[in-house]
């Protein structure tokens, strides 16, 4: 049997990987140390070149399945894990069929929920968690996309200013249609609150969650939360054709929450006293645009709104609030945030994206300045995290490739 490898980016090295033996038998020659979330699969991470994947055994047709699947949700701009490609036609020394595998790109920076744990994550911060599953879940929704087996187990998380954001991983059990009925979203709403409760309390039984932290009632608030948004970004509203303002509001406030209204619905009565608006098409990611396009910045939505403030506070402590806002942005980028994420040691760059370094400045800023009496200077802040902070954080990411990893 040939071995088949059908990629979206093919890379070379691939071939170079030990297809002749089980996943499970990869040594540390291939696999690099990067923490995996739970799976039903045997699953690895490896490292070829400046490239890393993760790759998981399957059957064929699921991994194919999965695979465009994954494409289709990259396509519509979900947080999803990105599909690199899929191998078939393993054999191992004895001629001995192997399982299928699935290729996609491992997530920089992301975690799965139970290494969170493992670093120190507190009980007040599981919110945050639920909080990113719902948004993930609601996203997914509003394009039709039925998961079938939502759980903090299949997803991997970022950090987000201070929050979480959520990227699907495992879309095995998954389906794409063109709408969603209330019964599909109530499901996986189901299945999300019965997953969220066995995980919480397995953590609580291992010893990595406080096991006075209410499991059920954290579990139980996921159907609450996600009725909250969902009825933020698609609920009718009606109001007297006096109160024409009240559209600007709904979209501030979905603004607020991070969404930008694509499209609206609006219609009146014959006699136009009367309106009713709707948001049509909603898209996460407000606050990240609104960066990339001042700065060029590309980072999580939460980091953005964090970034735009000190902007605005630059701005404001500047006196430059009558200038072109691009042009002050770019003094904010030269004055402010290269100064700033150039103080990362290259031996640590690993244990924080820069976005979320900049933010736990600001937040150890906020420390400072409390115990000082009076504002710290933000390049003094950084030089003080750096030194007595940023040490002791876990490592996040791989950051330099191991020798030869890309060979036999």
């Amino acid at each position: 049997m040939a071995l088949h490898i059908v990629a979206n980016r093919p890379d070379p090295a691939l071939l170079r990987l030990p297809w002749a033996t089980c996943l499970e038998e990869w040594d540390d020659r291939y696999v690099v140390p990067l923490p995996r979330g739970l799976s039903r699969h045997i699953v690895r991470i490896v490292r070829l070149g400046a490239r890393t994947y993760a790759i998981k055994e399957t059957v064929a047709d699921v991994a194919f399945k999965e695979y465009h699947l994954l494409r289709d949700l990259g396509r519509l701009g979900l947080p999803a894990v990105r599909p690199q490609g899929v191998v078939t036609g393993r054999v191992d020394a004895e001629g001995q069929e192997l399982p299928a595998a699935l290729l996609t790109e491992h997530l920089r920076f992301s975690l799965p929920y139970r290494s969170l744990f493992a670093h120190g994550l507190a009980a007040d911060n599981v919110p945050s968690l639920i909080d990113a599953l719902v948004v993930l879940l609601v996203r997914l929704h509003l394009e039709g996309f039925f998961w079938g087996d939502v759980s903090l187990s299949n997803v991997l998380f970022r950090r987000n200013a201070g929050g979480f954001a959520a990227y699907l991983v495992d879309a095995e059990t998954g389906e794409l249609r063109g709408s969603l009925s209330q019964q599909m979203r109530e499901y996986d709403l189901t299945i999300a609150t019965e997953n969220v409760f066995a995980e919480l309390l397995d953590l609580q039984a291992s010893g990595s969650l406080d096991e006075h932290a209410e499991a059920l009632e954290v579990a139980g608030s996921i159907e609450e939360r996600y009725a909250a948004l969902w009825g933020e970004l698609t609920d009718v509203e009606e109001f007297s054709a006096d109160e024409m303002w009240r559209i600007e509001q709904r979209i501030e406030r979905l603004n607020d929450l991070g969404f930008d209204v694509d499209e609206l619905d609006i219609v009146t009565d014959l006699g136009g006293d009367q309106v009713r608006i709707q948001p049509k098409v909603v898209e996460l990611g407000h606050h990240r645009r609104e960066l990339q396009g001042l700065t060029g910045l590309d980072v999580e939505d939460g980091q953005a709104r964090r970034l735009l403030n000190d902007i605005a506070s630059f701005t404001a402590h500047h006196d430059l609030g009558r200038e072109d806002r691009a042009l002050v942005a770019n003094r904010w980028l030269i004055d402010v945030w290269e100064p700033i994420t150039a103080m990362i040691p290259p031996d640590l760059r690993g244990k924080l994206p820069p976005a979320e370094f900049f933010h736990e400045v600001l937040v150890h800023r906020w420390y400072l300045s409390e115990q000082a009496g009076h504002e710290v200077n933000i390049l003094d802040t950084a030089r003080d995290y750096v030194e007595h902070v940023l040490p002791h954080r876990p490592d996040e990411v791989v950051t330099t490739p191991p020798d030869n990893r890309d060979s036999p």
